[in-house]
């Protein structure tokens, strides 16, 4: 019998959940097949937010010219054929799945097809594509991230399936469950779905519900807490500076056994919350969270625990989180910003611009302009002095500025 997934997989973006950014009424992709126009795409994020159901719908708006290739299982050769066919093909589409693990001369094959239009790609993947697909690949697509789905999303989205397949009512307190269980992953949510229903009608209750899945993804009470709110409080616990409650949330999370998701947070709250309060901090973390991964559950407790208590006994620190926000604040308002002339040391033969080299001077520091005019005085970065680190800085800062 055809999985749940399958049948009830999106035909139409009206049917998309969470991505309306991408495919709703003013959605990028949407509005670029309103108006015949189309280009390029990879789309990446979490498994199950409808990366592939987004991309076969944009195919079948281009039904005879469309193919899809898996870069971690199809050769070269299938590709070339693909690529082949746009001698005969206007318009071609390829999807291309798990765009991550393609080899570089695969890469190196397609890069003419797209410089020429003569094919549009759709990369697929749940990697980052900055750090996992070739530049010269990104530089020819347009990049767009896939939301994480929210819980009610997921919720209505059961509700509805159950309405389609006629399947038993189900208590609200047994959806949320599902819904924390799959990680909010609509395939995985939907499967539950499915096993729940084999089911009679008069044992189904949260008890029952629990067992049946077995293992569960998110750890959830009977309160309802869930797991975002348990990462969210571990690292409130963090920045508050409590290694107690850190570790308890801690330990909370490790029930999911999802490293990756807790090591993520652990190394963000490293740079946001700890910062240049306590910079050794940050690469400490990084090595407990690698060594976590190595050694998986139950093992990966260990460094996890280390990284939490360290980074709650630090100093606090956001200042470089506030820097790199506020300027980035500034490229939205301000345009046409130009980078100071003799900066770029473009004309410095001609003596009209002069670069001056620092460690020409002494104490390996002379004043000039660095800033573009708009923000001649701009100060993004603002030390804070909860660490010794930063209170040195701030000495160091303040003898540069009385340099004659």
């Amino acid at each position: 019998m055809t999985p749940l997934a399958y049948r009830l997989r999106p035909t139409k973006f009206e049917d998309i959940i969470g991505q309306d950014h991408l495919v709703g009424p003013k959605g990028v992709i949407k509005r670029l097949l309103d108006d015949n126009k189309f280009f390029s795409m990879i789309l990446y994020g979490p498994a199950g937010t409808g990366k592939t159901s987004i991309a076969e719908i944009v195919a079948s708006y281009f039904p005879l010219s469309s193919f899809s290739f898996n870069a971690s299982s199809d050769n070269k050769a299938k590709l070339k054929e693909i690529f082949e066919s746009t001698k005969y093909h206007d318009n071609t589409i390829c999807i291309i799945d798990e765009i991550h693990r393609m080899k570089k001369d695969v890469q190196d094959f397609m890069l003419p097809f797209l410089e020429s239009g003569k094919i549009i790609i759709i990369g697929l993947t749940t990697e980052n594509p900055y750090r996992s697909i070739n530049p010269a690949i990104r530089s020819r697509c347009h990049i767009y991230r896939m939301n994480e789905i929210k819980m009610d999303d997921i919720i209505n989205l059961l509700k509805k399936a159950i309405i389609k397949e006629n399947y038993n009512d189900i208590p609200d307190e047994i959806l949320k469950y599902i819904a924390v269980a799959s990680s909010c992953e609509v395939r995985s949510a939907l499967n539950m779905l499915e096993i729940i229903e084999t089911l009679d009608k008069e044992d189904i209750n949260l008890e029952n519900v629990k067992q049946i899945l077995g293992k569960k993804s998110f750890q959830i009470d009977e309160k309802g807490e869930y797991y975002y709110d348990c990462a969210s409080a571990m690292i409130k616990s963090i920045r508050g500076s409590d290694p107690d409650a850190a570790i308890h949330y801690l330990a909370r999370l490790l029930e999911t056994e999802d490293l990756e998701f807790i090591t993520r947070r652990l190394l963000c709250s490293a740079y946001e919350d700890i910062g240049l309060g306590n910079p050794n901090c940050g690469p400490r973390v990084y090595a407990a969270c690698q060594a976590a991964l190595s050694l998986g559950m139950p093992e990966a407790r260990l460094p996890l625990a280390y990284a939490v208590v360290d980074l709650a006994t630090s100093p606090k620190s956001n200042s470089t989180y506030l820097a790199i926000n506020d300027a980035i604040k500034d490229l939205e308002n301000l345009t046409s910003m130009e980078i100071p002339p003799h900066i770029l040391n473009k004309e410095l033969k001609s003596g009209k611009y002069e670069y001056k080299y620092p460690h020409d001077y002494e104490n390996g520091y002379v004043k000039q302009q660095y800033l573009p005019d708009e923000l001649i005085d701009k100060i993004y970065y603002k030390p804070k002095t909860t660490g010794s680190y930063e209170r040195n800085i701030i000495d160091f800062m303040k003898k540069l500025k009385e340099t004659k």
